[in-house]
């Protein structure tokens, strides 16, 4: 038996050597061929891209949040420190664009990039770039967020989904999910100190919640009602002790959370932990701020014009057209009532950063001119970016930049024709003037 076994281990011992020459000389299996096949498919399928003139699904999106460091308004696009699982203090500021159709919220309303103080924390939900030849921020590999990136960084710190659709601040967010902040414990020392607290559903439930460590100081914004209060004011009432610990028994409120550098080494995480620059301590404070934020956001687009993207376009005789066109969502209501039947109106191309495409002297310049034949609202669930109202627009004179699939610019003409700053539209159409180089700035 001795010798038969010792034979049967030298083919035992002969086939697996045989089996890693195999591999490294790129001989696989039929069944391990299949499996790697199948793999590769799965990857690709799970890659998803925008599409030209289809708002995408918000569960397609990648989700990460971070601290806004940068702003190129006119571009809509900037930087955000991702948050990842290493040092934040550590992370290169990774830049993000806006979709055309991206929506912006601060502080429960619409906004433009403009309105977003540098420093808030946002969350960000945002796709690989539609088109990556047209885009205006880096193009990364599609699986970047996964990558470390090494000196205490971590993963996940420059997502290749870097076109967003949804930027909004922390009370955004958490309106949008149905989410409050519970505050636990609250510890002061001049004015200064830490709150632990903790993001949990509005209506209650069971859930095993994480408690962050939040940061305050004298300059945290109180806000209660239609006042402004100070935490000296919340010392003074015994509210808050005027030094040691508090426990708050859950107080329901919602955060504007900002991130500053902190003292210490890092070890504690004193170089992650975010800071609490707004607390509304009640429903009235919130609807207050939000208010103001929309009425100031009113006014930039009556002045900017409605941003659409042309759905089809019916052409006539000597210059005449009808176009149809689906206005963008996350604006107030109050200004899609402004777009009815019968209605006088203007219209003028676009780039996908909303920048207006001609005009020497403002929008109005170039534009076509018309009158709005018909207004339609979709039924049914509408996708995020997308109003769910089509309007039908006729003129005597169709301009270059109206085509299906273009961006575009809209105003009743109950809106106010104004002149909009140099750098926000593209002076005779020049496809250079879309990013402006140094040489804009005058020479001494």
């Amino acid at each position: 038996m001795k010798p038969l076994f010792a034979l049967h281990s030298l083919f035992l011992i002969r086939g697996y050597w045989l089996l890693v020459i195999a591999f490294s000389l790129g001989i696989h299996s039929p069944a391990m061929s299949e499996d790697a096949s199948t793999k590769n498919q799965k990857q690709e399928n799970e890659i998803f891209r925008p599409k030209p003139g289809e708002f995408p699904p918000l569960e397609k999106a990648h989700s990460y949040r971070g601290e806004l460091v940068f702003v190129d308004h006119a571009n809509r696009r900037g930087s955000i420190r991702v948050q990842g699982d290493g040092k934040f203090y550590r992370n290169d500021p990774h830049p993000f664009a806006m979709l055309p159709y991206g929506i912006v919220r601060y502080h429960g309303a619409p906004a433009d990039l403009r309105d977003i103080p540098l420093g808030t924390v946002m969350h960000v939900r945002a796709y690989l770039p539609p088109d990556p030849k047209l885009s205006a921020v880096p193009v990364l590999p599609v699986n970047n967020k996964e990558k470390d990136a090494g000196h205490y960084r971590g993963t996940g710190i420059f997502p290749a989904e870097n076109h967003v659709l949804l930027l909004e601040d922390e009370p955004s967010h958490c309106q949008r999910e149905g989410m409050v902040w519970k505050l636990k414990e609250v510890e002061l020392k001049n004015y200064a100190g830490k709150i632990i607290a903790s993001r949990v559903p509005k209506t209650g439930g069971e859930g095993n919640f994480t408690e962050e460590e939040l940061t305050f100081d004298a300059a945290t914004r109180i806000w209660r009602g239609r006042e402004r209060i100070r935490v000296a004011d919340l010392v003074a009432e015994k509210a808050w002790p005027a030094n040691g610990k508090k426990q708050l028994g859950g107080q329901a409120v919602l955060l504007g959370i900002t991130w500053k550098p902190a003292p210490g080494d890092g070890l504690s995480g004193a170089f992650t932990q975010f800071h609490i620059s707004d607390i509304w301590l009640d429903e009235d404070a919130i609807q207050n701020a939000s208010q103001f934020q929309t009425e100031t956001h009113k006014t930039f687009i009556r002045s900017r014009w409605m941003p659409a993207w042309v759905d089809a376009v019916k052409y006539g005789k000597f210059g005449r057209a009808t176009v149809t066109a689906t206005l963008f969502g996350g604006i107030d209501s109050s200004l899609y009532d402004d777009f009815l039947e019968g209605v006088g109106a203007q219209m003028n191309g676009a780039e996908n950063t909303l920048k207006h495409a001609a005009g020497h002297y403002g929008p109005s310049h170039i534009a076509s001119s018309g009158k709005i034949l018909d207004v339609t609202r979709v039924t049914g669930e509408i996708p995020l970016g997308s109003s769910g109202i089509q309007v039908q627009f006729e003129t005597d004179l169709i301009i270059e930049g109206i085509r299906p699939g273009r961006v575009v610019r809209i105003r009743p003409e109950s809106w106010p024709k104004t002149q909009i700053p140099r750098e926000e539209y593209l002076f005779e159409n020049k496809p250079e003037d879309r990013f402006p180089s140094p040489d804009i700035f005058p020479k001494y």
